[in-house]
């Protein structure tokens, strides 16, 4: 009797999966990106691309030195109620544009659960357009509690059209209660 083979699926080389959340229990802020850069997923480190302005931003706003190490910048987030995820676990996209999401092969993260876990969590932040509409349109539909959601200008650098101050300012207002 012939044995059947199947043959392996084809390799997706622009099949890129997301970082763990960061958060600890009492956390207030949920700070929302679409899906990290290369940088990002290459160091295992939520905004590690050396021109993103997130942790200067952060640092400035919490009070913390964004030169600290990376498990320091992350307990300084925690310590201040502020969680970081992405809206995407998984997507295809060819280097780091949000612009290049294969929309197709979105598979947002569990919100339901992550929110379950963390009830305290009043406050959504979106770290640009796309983790906004991302979310709006694939997430937001399926939960039951209703949150406050603030649309901010994103850290990456591929948008400069608004300078550091006017990014600083918009999140300041965003993370501070």
């Amino acid at each position: 009797m012939e044995a059947h083979m199947t043959a392996a699926p084809p390799e997706r080389p622009d099949q890129i999966w997301g970082l763990a959340p960061v958060s600890a229990p009492d956390a207030r802020v949920l700070v929302l990106g679409s899906m990290p850069g290369v940088a990002s997923l290459r160091q295992a480190r939520y905004y590690a691309h050396p021109r993103n302005t997130f942790w200067p931003i952060a640092g400035q706003v919490l009070g913390f030195d964004p030169a600290l190490d990376y498990p320091a910048r992350l307990a300084a987030l925690q310590a201040a109620r502020v969680a970081l995820w992405d809206v995407l676990h998984a997507c295809e996209r060819p280097g780091s544009l949000d612009a290049d999401i294969r929309r197709d092969t979105l598979v947002p993260n569990d919100f339901a659960a992550f929110l379950a876990a963390h009830p305290a969590i009043l406050r959504i932040c979106f770290n640009g357009a796309k983790a906004a509409a991302l979310y709006r349109r694939h997430v937001l539909p399926t939960l039951p509690r209703a949150l406050d959601y603030v649309d901010l200008p994103s850290t990456s650098p591929a948008h400069a059209a608004a300078s550091f101050e006017s990014k600083l300012a918009a999140w300041r207002r965003a993370l501070t209660f």
